[in-house]
């Protein structure tokens, strides 16, 4: 059992930034790679970003590429720093640790309970 606990979220305006901490505890969360999906209401999940469990290897396949930047520590952490932000980047925000990338993306891995970024114009 991995627990996920995120913090940082809050209110910005655009073209502000915001970083995503995900603090991970429980069973060697250092063996686990990390991702950050999230979701705005009335659509679908979006896979933000993931590392891997070395950190050595990074991957953003959805909008906010090029605008943000994943990175973990040694104390299990993992963050999201989220630069340029846009109205439509407001979602919860949701931590999701695995073994692999490729379970992470298959399901059902460990997930956080969320933090809400709001963007205002």
């Amino acid at each position: 059992q991995v627990q996920l606990v995120e913090s940082g979220g809050g209110v910005v305006q655009a073209g502000g930034s915001l970083r995503l901490s995900c603090a991970a505890s429980g069973r060697t969360p250092r063996g686990y790679a990390m991702a950050w999906f999230r979701q705005a209401p009335g659509k679908e999940r979006e896979f933000v970003a993931t590392i891997s469990r070395s950190g050595e290897s990074t991957y953003y396949p959805g909008s906010m590429k090029g605008r943000c930047t994943i990175s973990r520590d040694n104390a299990n952490t993992v963050y999201l720093q989220m630069n340029s932000l846009k109205p439509e980047d407001t979602a919860v925000y949701y931590c999701v640790a695995d073994r692999t990338v490729g379970k992470i993306l298959s399901g059902p891995a460990y997930w956080g309970q969320g933090t809400q970024v709001t963007v205002s114009s």
